[in-house]
């Protein structure tokens, strides 16, 4: 099968960097590469090329294509330009947007949507936001520290000895184990917050501490997403979590609602409670923000306290991004994917859910 990436618009990351590439290639695959696909990346032409691949302009790809790998969605004047029974593998997100999925249809293409890919055991060596969540948890530490006025660690110094930061961690899914972990290692105090009483001992490995309210709702088959509470549940939430939200130095949320908007944790009054020169890094700004004042992609300063809107923190580490991505589309492939023969499965589980679209045929949501 020829196998196409191309430039991601917007994005530094690169979908395939050139290892992966190889490993396709000694499979019976052809690899078709956008000039400077993933320069951004530091990913260059020249280890395309010495993988094995064929670099070349989007005209001659699109015009090649089998497969083509991306991390973000084509849009219309790439899959217009793709040809009949041409595969797509990108982050669709249908649960956010159904109708993201009527012009690869409209074309007769297939989709296979990698946020679909059933978060199971099976499936954790492909499961790509777990990935980019893990990256975007490490990352928002990062952010916190570069705004924050203050050392992270305790120092004893001539001058005097400076307590550590104390950093309040809401939603212990991926990305906030990796907040927490990041956090630790930098020599905060990390209290984590979570509706899901399971991250109470993941929390609890990595030395911070789990904040607990009781009465959560605690739903074992969401797929590593939160799910909405009762109106008790969250006045009791919110009171907690205004009263550590005041005593904390960085506050990082990372909590979302699959096809929702992201629940509201940190309210403005909570905001202004806060001390002068927090910090607030909010994971879930592109679905409303976990904090009442979030902008997506800006950085709004309010009563003394920094926030940070970023969705995206993991295309801020391209090299890293790109490669973990990479590895994942190679263990997704080895499901349908062999000595350059697709064979989909609509049996397959993994293949049920994350095929969305067959050769035109609108599958997602008919299960």
């Amino acid at each position: 099968m020829k196998i196409g990436v191309l430039k991601e618009d917007n994005d530094a990351r690169v979908a395939i960097i050139p290892e992966i590439a190889k490993k396709f290639i000694e499979e019976n695959n052809q690899v078709l590469v956008e000039t400077n696909a993933g320069l951004q990346a530091s990913f260059d032409d020249k280890a395309y090329t010495e993988a094995g691949a064929s670099v070349m302009s989007r005209e001659e790809l699109l015009h090649d294509v089998e497969i083509l790998v991306q991390i973000n969605p084509p849009g219309s004047e790439i899959l217009s330009r793709l040809g009949e029974g041409t595969i797509v593998v990108a982050l669709f997100q249908p649960f956010a947007d159904p109708a993201v999925l009527n012009l690869p249809a409209e074309h007769k293409l297939t989709v296979m949507s990698l946020d679909m890919i059933p978060r199971i055991t099976l499936a954790q060596s492909m499961d790509v936001l777990s990935s980019m969540a893990s990256v975007a948890g490490y990352k928002a530490v990062v952010k916190a520290m570069d705004h924050l006025p203050r050392y992270f660690p305790m120092l004893t110094t001539a001058a005097g000895s400076i307590p550590p930061s104390k950093v309040l961690i809401l939603g212990a899914g991926v990305a906030g184990l990796q907040a927490v972990a990041t956090s630790r290692r930098n020599g905060a105090v990390v209290e984590a917050f979570d509706t899901r009483l399971a991250a109470k001992e993941e929390v609890e490995s990595l030395g911070a501490k789990f904040v607990e309210v009781e009465g959560a709702t605690d739903d074992k088959d969401a797929g590593g997403y939160a799910v909405e509470q009762t109106k008790e549940y969250k006045q009791r939430q919110q009171a907690l979590i205004q009263e550590k939200a005041a005593k904390a130095d960085v506050v990082i949320t990372t909590a979302q609602l699959r096809g929702k908007p992201a629940p509201l944790l940190v309210t403005e009054d909570t905001v202004n409670k806060m001390k002068p020169g927090a910090v607030i890094v909010d994971l879930a700004a592109s679905g409303g923000g976990n904090c009442e004042l979030t902008k997506d992609n800006e950085v709004v300063h309010h009563n003394g306290v920094s926030i940070i809107g970023d969705s995206n923190l993991a295309a801020s580490m391209p090299m890293h991004a790109s490669q973990l991505f990479s590895k994942n589309i190679q263990n997704y492939f080895k499901v349908f994917l062999k000595d350059g023969v697709v064979n989909l499965d609509p049996d397959h589980e993994i293949i049920k859910s994350s095929c969305v679209v067959y050769q035109g045929e609108i599958r997602y949501g008919q299960t």
